[in-house]
């Protein structure tokens, strides 16, 4: 059942703490390449399927999305930087496997810049992030952490940035 506010809502991520974000995707460089780059985009709905299949490994949320008809990426949100690093160099994930295999091929010549792939890791400090969502079901960084009224954040984004785990109590 979709989710549907019951009256006009404003809410704020509930993260606590530092935030694990994770950019990763992948730009079609030629589209006639179709045995060169749907390998590539298999390989990370494989690998989001085997992280949902095992929460213990960090994947709190994921989203995807697209910036052009070339260009598909993935908003992860982790658990911890420890759980990202552990992940990506785990022998046993499909992740480990794929990348040797790009190593492998790329060592003998065989990428042709049919399909570029990149990545971005960021940790953030707690006050260095802040979030609102209007009339929206817990999305990105709220999905990841849970969603709480902004009023418990402060109605301001200079009070989301300020507020601390700490001041809690």
């Amino acid at each position: 059942m979709p989710w549907r506010p019951t009256a006009a809502t404003r809410t704020t991520a509930d993260a606590r703490g530092e935030v694990v974000v994770l950019l990763i995707g992948m730009r079609i460089n030629r589209f006639w390449a179709v045995h060169q780059w749907l390998p590539v985009m298999l390989a990370m709905i494989r690998m989001l399927t085997e992280l949902r299949k095992a929460p213990e490994r960090g994947l709190l949320s994921h989203v995807l999305l697209t910036a052009s008809p070339r260009t598909y990426y993935v908003v992860q949100y982790w658990d911890s930087k420890e759980k990202l690093y552990s992940y990506a160099t785990a022998p046993d994930a499909f992740h480990h496997r794929v990348w040797a295999k790009i190593n492998r091929k790329e060592r003998a010549g065989e990428v042709r810049g049919h399909v570029g792939i990149w990545h971005e890791a960021y940790v953030v400090p707690e006050g260095s992030y802040e979030a609102v969502y209007g009339d929206m079901p817990a999305f990105g960084l709220a999905a990841a952490h849970g969603q709480v009224p902004l009023e418990a954040r402060g109605r301001y984004a200079k009070d989301r940035f300020a507020h601390r785990t700490e001041a809690r109590g």
